[in-house]
């Protein structure tokens, strides 16, 4: 059995700390860094925030639907990315959130973690709202050291309806959800690869997040509005290198100029680092 994709993020946080640096190449974000809205845009921002990244950040994590809105050049723009990245040593997580029955989440799962795809990902995001037990063919990848984030509470206000619905059992949803990663988890010794989405802009959960046994991708600081210290707040009882944070558009905000990313990426790397 491969080494777990848990274990490999928890040592890639203790070397270089808990940021992910979020790919997000929009319309918005392109115009600003004065390139156009195409495929050439898209590349030109894609390597120069996987230029920023390395050596200072444990991860890097592109947005796939701003990929995929240009088809299969767009695609062929991520796959290059993934490449780069795997060569350059910064785990990947493909922000896909995919989710559906279980005949199709196994194409979809070879198709983001598969070694034979060229999509192939350390890690990818998946929608658990068909249930948990649809997502099997995610989680049979495990073993090959591949991770899976599945949305939990998310730092969108809308869905906090969703995921805070009561279960007959008076559970919420995010409970059940990250209650059922974690005894998927403990099945593995160390840190599992199965790891939850949880914003840093929602309350704590009645579940121990201590107790997951995996770990947690953080989106909502920066332009969402949570800091650092809001992050160490909620997560302050998890094991050490647990913890990855996403930080997008407060990084990308900075650029073009290669030297203010890099600046950017070490920023709130330190500063994450002070509070995880």
């Amino acid at each position: 059995m491969a080494e777990s994709f848990g274990v490999r993020l928890q040592e890639r946080i203790r070397a270089l700390g808990p940021l992910c640096v979020g790919v997000d190449p929009s319309p918005a974000v392109l115009g600003a860094w004065d390139r156009p809205d195409s495929v050439e845009g898209l590349e030109f921002l894609s390597l120069a925030v996987l230029e920023a990244s390395v050596g200072h950040a444990a991860a890097i994590k592109p947005q796939v639907a701003y990929f995929e809105r240009f088809g299969s050049a767009g695609y062929r723009v991520l796959e290059r990315l993934i490449a780069d990245a795997r060569d350059a040593d910064v785990l990947v997580i493909a922000d896909a959130k995919r989710g559906d029955i279980g005949a199709t989440n196994e194409a979809y799962a070879a198709a983001w973690l598969d070694e034979s795809s060229p999509l192939c990902s350390d890690a990818v995001t998946v929608s658990p709202f068909t249930g948990v037990g649809a997502l099997t063919p995610f989680f049979a990848r495990l073993s090959a050291g591949r991770g899976v984030f599945v949305l939990a509470a998310t730092s969108n206000e809308e869905g906090r309806v969703l995921q805070r619905a009561r279960s007959d059992d008076d559970e919420a949803v995010e409970d059940v959800i990250l209650r059922s990663l974690a005894e998927i988890n403990r099945r593995e010794e160390g840190l599992g690869g199965l790891g939850a989405v949880l914003g840093a802009t929602r309350e704590r959960p009645r579940f121990d997040l201590a107790s997951l046994a995996g770990p947690y991708l953080v989106p909502g600081v920066g332009a969402q509005g949570a800091s650092p210290e809001d992050v160490g707040r909620l997560f302050q009882r998890c094991p050490p290198g647990t913890v990855l944070v996403n930080v997008s558009r407060a990084i990308l905000n900075v650029g073009p100029e290669r030297s203010a990313l890099r600046d950017a990426v070490r920023t709130w790397r330190d500063n994450l680092a002070i509070f995880l």
